[in-house]
């Protein structure tokens, strides 16, 4: 059976384009051009995927997606976006969409991530109009990729000592840090290893909803209930339960929450049965509990019941030194997905790797590689099939000289707010223009010479703001 899929975009050329080729691969497809339109169609159809542009005349890749999630919780949202919205498209997948994809669009990118979302796992009782929200089932031991950073090495050493035990753990860090991958390892470590992994994205879940995605429901418990329905508990029951994004719960939520922790027991809604519970609940969250219980966000006995063991994973661009290490990592599966026989990467693109800050982490990271891989027409991935957002933060055209007074000038003539304390600051600041007027402004080859990092050398050409960038 063809997959149904939505089109919302408010340019005409790239929905007739995208519309074909996605028709040309089986699929069956309807296009909007506004937000609303698309919000509007799924009243009269049903769809299984949402292709929504991020940037829409009268709404946003958001709020299209709350709106439509809202009604449809089970459905499957892909953006697209722009390099320049990426932070913005990283919030959109914490409230539920499945994945992003950047502009300019490649038709086999596009069918491979549609292609994903359609092969996820499922289990049996959804079909892929009923998926569940990001919820997956690990019952075997799976591969995990260790770094070589410090805060890397101390991540593990935290992960192998709490796997063993039965402690309810939080997890802090940005969105794409990888917190359901360390969900998955504590459970692969853990006693309950060969019992479900259960991972569940709060965010997405309305007050309506709540109930029935966490605890199930019977057949006739509410309008629409056509059928008897396991919660996440449930399906949990004697393994590991992961909540992603808790602090999203709403306070009625969080009260049954911690009743069905205290008790170990839970009711399916409309059920008068009472099943026990034996369950590890790992929580995660890119905002601190601790403030939130403070704020008057997030329950305080709550907090305390998961907070028995918390974890804080380290950004990746706080974490350069595992960025090699992830990058042919990234590499040696995309090669396989797609049957291509690709070396490595050229020198200057691992610099670029390096200093690049990802804030989508290792999510951004792994498209990254991915979308480079599928543009590679050689045995190395270059510079110049990178993503404008990457292969431009650190470029010379992207770098406005300021010229330089004359050099009897050079003591007072420099911009007022420049101060150089004493002479080793000002021989300093001459030893880098000096350098980077032999290397033609080359910071990379700059750096080098000077034995210092990229970014260092960023710092100090921007203190003594010589060089804007």
């Amino acid at each position: 059976m063809k997959k149904k899929v939505l089109i919302i975009d408010d340019d005409l050329d790239m929905c007739s384009l995208l519309s074909r080729f996605l028709i040309r691969n089986n699929y069956e497809v309807e296009v909007a051009y506004s937000g609303n339109e698309g919000i509007s169609k799924f009243k009269t159809a049903n769809f299984d995927i949402v292709v929504c542009d991020f940037r829409l005349g009268d709404k946003n890749g958001k709020e299209v997606l709350i709106d439509i999630k809202s009604h449809y919780p089970q459905i499957i949202f892909i953006i697209i976006t722009g390099y320049s919205d990426i932070k913005m498209a990283v919030e959109v997948i914490q409230l539920g969409a499945y994945d992003y994809i950047t502009k300019p669009l490649i038709p086999d990118e596009v069918l491979s991530v549609l292609q994903n979302a359609i092969n996820r796992p499922i289990p049996s009782q959804f079909t892929l109009n009923q998926p569940l929200l990001r919820t997956q089932v690990v019952t075997d031991n799976a591969t995990f990729l260790v770094g070589q950073a410090n805060s890397t090495k101390e991540l593990y050493k935290q992960v192998e000592i709490v796997a063993s035990t039965d402690y309810s753990v939080i997890l802090y860090g940005e969105s794409g840090t990888g917190k359901e991958f360390i969900a998955k390892k504590i459970h692969a470590l853990s006693p309950r290893k060969n019992k479900p992994f259960i991972a569940m994205d709060c965010g997405t879940l309305s007050k309506e909803l709540a109930g029935s995605e966490l605890f199930g429901h019977v057949k006739g418990a509410f309008t629409g209930a056509l059928v008897d329905k396991e919660g996440h508990f449930e399906m949990a029951n004697s393994g590991t339960l992961f909540l992603d994004e808790v602090a999203n719960l709403s306070y009625e939520i969080q009260a049954l929450l911690l009743r069905v922790i205290q008790e170990r027991k839970f009711k399916r809604i409309g059920s008068t049965k009472e099943m026990s519970l034996d369950i590890r609940i790992i929580v995660a969250s890119n905002e601190n509990l601790q403030d939130a219980y403070r704020k008057g966000k997030f329950r305080e006995d709550l907090y305390h019941r998961f907070n028995e063991f918390s974890i804080q994973l380290s950004p990746l661009r706080e974490r350069k030194k595992d960025i090699p290490i992830f990058a042919h990592f990234f590499l040696k599966n995309t090669c396989i997905e797609l049957k291509k026989e690709i070396k490595g990467f050229n020198e200057d693109v691992m610099d670029l790797f390096i200093n690049y800050a990802w804030p989508g982490n290792l999510r951004e990271f792994r498209n990254v590689i991915r979308r480079s891989v599928l543009l590679c027409t050689s045995d190395t991935i270059a510079c110049n099939i990178l993503p404008s957002e990457i292969n431009t933060q650190y470029s010379e055209g992207n770098i406005k000289i300021v010229q330089l007074q004359e050099e009897e000038n050079f003591t007072t003539g420099i911009k007022k707010d420049i101060y150089l304390k004493d002479t080793a600051a000002k021989a300093e600041y001459e030893a880098i223009i000096k350098v980077l007027k032999e290397v033609n402004y080359n910071k990379t080859k700059a750096a080098i010479i000077l034995n210092v990092d990229r970014k260092t050398l960023y710092n100090k050409i921007k203190n003594y703001e010589a060089l804007s960038l």
